[in-house]
Parts: C-alpha cells; structure tokens; sequence
C-alpha cells in the first residue's frame, strides 16, 4: 500500500488540488448568491403606440406638454424579489426602471397600464414591504414603499386591464387609486369566504413631517368582502385627508384639482364562469362615490360619482389568450358650488387580446379612446389609440 501510494504521489497532489480550486471556487459562487429562501422574477414591456387628436385635446394646462401625437416606443424593466425567513412570512421589493412614457402618462385617459412618470433609465426600488402571519387568520403588511390595493382583503375585480391603468381593479378610483407611499395594514380571512381589511397610506410618514400629524397626507381603506370560486362581492370605505387625491386615477380632469378631505365608497362584485374557451366572460363591475369636506372654492364639486364594466374571454381562441373589453365613466363632480358649474360627461374604453407565442413571450395589439376626455370649455378633446404591448416574462 505504501509503495502505491509513493508511485501515485504526485497525480494524488495533482487531484486533490484540482478539488481544492473546485471548493474555492464553489465557496466564492455561494458567497455571491441569493439566499436559498430567495426567488427572483421579472418582466421587460415594449410599448409601441400613439393617440390621435392629442395636440387639440390637451392644448393647455398641467398636461398640454403631454400632447404629442407622434408613434414613440416606450419600455419598462422590472424585477421582482420575494424572501421568506420563517416559511411563512415574505419580503417583498421590486426594482423598477423606465422610460419614454410622455405619450401614455395622462390620468385617467392615456395612463398605460405598465407605465410611469420614468425614472430617467435609473434602476431604483419602486416597492418594498414585509408581510407576516399574526394569528392563523389574520396577517400584517407593513413598508415604506407600497400601495393600499396590496394589502386588501379581497381581489375587487377579475378583469385584466392591459390598456388603461384605471380600469384595474374595478375602477382605480375613489378607494384604489394609487399612491406609492409608506403603509401598513392587517387583512383577514374566514373559512367561510367572508374578509376584511384595514389600511393606512401616509406621504409623510417618510418626511419630517410624521406620520399621522395634522400635516399628514394620508389615506385609510377599510373593506368588507365576501369571495366564492365563481363570485365576488365588496364595499370599502375610504377615509382621505390633507390633498391624498389618488382617486384621479379614474377622475375627470375637472375633478382632479380638488385637494379637499374627501370619504367615499367603493362598490365592486365580479361573476366568472365554470369554463373557460366559451362564448360567456368573466364580468367585474363597479361604481365609486366620494364626498368632499368644506368645499367653497367657486369651481369645485362637493359630491362625485363613477362606474366600470370590464368583461374577459379567456382560452377563446388558443391556449392563454385573452380578449378584454372595458368602459366606464370615471368619476365625475356633481353637486357643485357655484351653480351651473357642470362637470364633463367623460367616458373612457378598451379593447384588446393578448395571446402568448411561448410561455414567456405575451404580445397585446389593442385600441382605446375617450370621449369629453378632457375638460367642459374644450369641445374638441375626443381621442382614439393604438398600441401594440410585448411583455416578456422571466
């Protein structure tokens, strides 16, 4: 045995310091990696798309910068970091860059569904928030980067909105608008199907300013839903102080500028069918109410209203595709100070279908439009679009 083993020395030498270099190598690759309770995910969207009779319809104010009329191609990167450190809670924070989206960023009318104010192509964290289990039924939310509709208690809608962000979750108005901004909130669920959530949104909570000061920006959700297999059915109320205002999300233009207190309601229920590759879709409506608080300046609205209708085929042609068709009227001011003061009659529609060559790839050709679109002086601010949407998944 001695003798073999000074025969074969040097080649023993040779291999155990290959392996030695192998287990560096292996420690270096280990140190740089993700934690085993890491996942990572992301998209990339291409948004190539114009909107006709831009140039007359956003002629003045805040959004006539806005206004062009020209084919531009727009993107957005998204990566998406989920860590669990008991099995049962999660860290969630996205990171986010884009650019190019001047053509698609008026609210409510031409808000692409993935777009942004840009980032300048700068990589940054867009979102970022913990959520862990307080009791078998009831679960905490908390960051300081996230917006209320994370943390509800209930899918509001079942309608995929691949167009206009407003007509997410049944109207992203009066309770959902969004508002990226430090929050909390505890959601729970019955066995029954019954679940209720309470959330807090504060713009200061992050400044000097404090959270829930009498300078706090701040909003609270609260919602009661109840949620079968087939069916949905809620009503959230929301609570918004010191000029929160993301309800024009899905607001007329008018209505916009109004920074008052406002408490509202959120109405939504959706049906969907046993199958899907049928004639018959999936159907989310919903009808939003606010009331504003001490309303007196002359052009001002101290009551506002709105609803939406989206409707899904999923399967109809192929395997994961999807035809959608969404309507609405975003809420409109009624009941203003000064009388004869109208609000416009806006009403805002979608048509798509997505289809997906490969189970990465997602392609969206669709049209929208809007009508009285924009504000009651301006007669000529009915428009129409085009837009081809590429999503890759990863």
């Amino acid at each position: 045995e001695r003798t073999l083993i000074d025969e074969f020395s040097s080649e023993l030498a040779l291999l155990r310091g290959r392996i030695d270099g192998i287990e560096a190598r292996m420690n270096e690759f280990e140190a740089g990696s993700f934690s085993d309770t890491t996942t990572l995910d992301g998209k990339a969207v291409f948004w190539l798309g114009a909107v006709d009779n831009k140039t007359k319809a956003f002629a003045t104010g805040t959004d006539a910068t806005k206004g062009s009329e020209a084919v531009t191609l727009s993107y957005a990167y998204q990566m998406n970091l989920n860590t669990s450190f008991t099995g049962d809670d999660n860290l969630y924070v996205r990171l986010k860059n884009s650019n190019g989206w001047d053509n698609a960023g008026v609210k409510p009318i031409t808000y692409f569904n993935e777009g942004s104010d840009g980032s300048g192509d700068t990589l940054k964290v867009d979102k970022i928030w913990y959520t862990f289990p307080v009791t078998d039924k009831i679960t905490a939310t908390v960051g300081p980067r996230i917006e209320n509709y994370y943390m509800l208690a209930a899918t509001p809608s079942v309608y995929k909105a691949k167009v206009n962000k407003g007509f997410r979750f049944g109207g992203h108005g009066a309770a959902f608008g969004a508002s990226t901004s430090p929050g909390f909130g505890l959601k729970y669920e019955a066995d029954n199907g019954f679940a209720s959530s309470i959330t807090l949104n504060s713009k200061e909570a992050d400044s000097t300013k404090g959270l829930l000061t009498k300078a706090d920006v701040n909003k609270v959700n609260i919602m009661g839903a109840y949620t079968q297999d087939n069916y949905h059915v809620s009503a959230t109320f929301t609570s918004q102080r010191n000029g929160f205002g993301a309800y024009d999300y899905y607001a007329t233009h008018d209505l916009q500028d109004q920074t008052e207190d406002l408490d509202g309601w959120a109405l939504r229920a959706w049906w969907r069918p046993d199958e899907t590759g049928t004639a018959v879709p999936s159907v989310s409506v919903g009808y939003d109410t606010i009331s504003f608080s001490d309303v007196t300046a002359a052009q001002s609205f101290r009551e506002g209203s709105g609803y939406n209708v989206g409707l899904n085929w999923d399967d109809l042609f192929q395997a994961s595709d999807t035809l959608g068709i969404a309507f609405g009227q975003p809420i409109k001011g009624s009941d203003p100070v000064t009388s004869g003061h109208n609000d416009m009659d806006a009403f805002l529609w979608e048509i798509y279908y997505s289809f997906k060559p490969n189970d990465s790839i997602e392609i969206t050709p669709a049209i929208f439009g809007a009508s009285d679109a924009v504000s009651v002086a301006n007669t000529d601010d009915d428009i129409f679009g085009a837009v081809l949407a590429t999503t890759f998944k990863f």
